[in-house]
Order: C-alpha cells, then structure tokens, then sequence
C-alpha cells in the first residue's frame, strides 16, 4: 500500500533575511495575463522540500481577479528520466518528473448575494507515476489552500513558502533531483538541485528554521 505523500508543517515567522542563489528566474514580459513565477529558491530541508516562490505579481485576490496564478511546478526527485512522467515527446524537459504541484489561485463567487467574491490560494500535488502522460493523470495526493491549512503554506504578498514531504516510499530519491517549470509561451526552465539521498537533505536551504523564515543556503542553478 502506498503511502500518502504529505505536506509536512510550515513554521511562519516575521522575517526573510538571507542572501541566496535562484534555484530559477525568470523576467515575466509586461503584458503577461496571469501571476508567473520569477525567482524561486527550492531544495531540499531535513526529509521535505521546501520552496520559496515569488511572483511576478499578487497570485491570487482582486488584483487578478479571474486570472490568476495557475502555475505547475515539476520535481524530477531522482534526477531520472527511467521513472515519473511520460510524454508524448521524447525530448520534453517534464519527462521523468515524480512530482507535480500546481498553484491556483481561486475566486468563487458562489456566496450571499452582494457579498464580495471569497478568494484563496489552492495547491494541489500529485504523484507522477510511469504511466502518468499528463500531470492530470497523476494520483492526487494532497489538497489545500492558505486559508483553512496556514501550517502548509504561507502567503506573504507576491511570494508563497511551502514545504512538501519527500518521505513517501512511493517517491524515488537520489542525490540529485531537477525542477522543471514551464512559462506560459516561453521555453522550459530547468534546474538541479541537491536530492534526498547523501549530503544534500540535510544542507539544504533553510526557509522554516526555528519559528521563522530563517536562512535560504544557496541552491545550484
């Protein structure tokens, strides 16, 4: 039976001070429709990974109102093209990918009338198996927003922290991993960054530290 990969508890706090490496940036073109994701550090800490994701402007709320962020970030948690996620396309970055976490933020409208619409931000993660094609074929694993779940996620205006639990006996590991992340109209981003296995897990960056943001260590490029 396979185990159910969870997020794992985030530790907010008053403070971001660290100077860090990008694991991924990226400059969002002035006209671009939705939020996208412009400078994200990512690695692993302890047995999670843990993300700081900045956007390029508010990902969710009045601001975008009905479009906003709807983002997919893939993790490649073995550095292998042998498991995870097959595409149609040989060649495609994604190939390979065990995890995928998808940033949606969420307007409904569906309350009292004359009431403001609510909004919320909305992660979903999936397992990406070798018979996944697309990352909707893969098993949904968790689900939640920043409002009902603050232990899993943080909303700081244009960044998110988040940390996702690497411990499933179902998620591959090595010491290398790759994050993948696809701008809209624009070519996909690649990155390798420390794995689970060997050193890299427990000198990885340090967002949620001790009750605060603590300290981001350098994540490779």
């Amino acid at each position: 039976m396979k185990r159910p990969l969870l997020l794992c508890t985030l530790l907010a706090g008053t403070a971001f001070a660290a100077k860090e490496r990008a694991t991924f940036r990226y400059t969002a073109p002035p006209d671009g429709e939705r939020p996208v994701i412009v400078n994200a550090v990512i690695g692993p800490q302890g047995s999670d990974f843990a993300m700081r994701l900045r956007f390029d402007k508010v990902p969710f709320g009045d601001a975008c109102k009905n479009r906003c962020a709807n983002t997919t970030l893939l993790l490649d948690t073995d550095n292998s093209k042998q498991t995870g996620l097959r595409l149609a396309a040989k060649q495609a970055p994604g190939n390979g990918a065990d995890v995928a976490i998808v940033i949606q933020g969420v307007r409904d409208y569906a309350s009292q009338d004359g009431a403001p619409a609510a909004s919320w931000l909305r992660v979903k993660v999936r397992l990406l198996g070798s018979e996944a094609s697309s990352v909707d074929d893969g098993e949904l694993l968790a689900e939640f927003n920043h409002r009902q779940d603050p232990e899993r996620l943080h909303v700081d205006g244009e960044t998110i922290y988040l940390l996702v639990d690497a411990t499933s006996a179902a998620l591959p590991s090595a010491r290398k991993a790759r994050v993948v992340y696809q701008p809209p109209g624009a070519k996909p981003l690649q990155a390798t960054i420390p794995g689970m296995i060997g050193g890299g897990s427990g000198k990885g960056v340090r967002i949620f530290k001790d009750g605060s943001w603590g300290k981001a260590r350098d994540a490779t490029p």
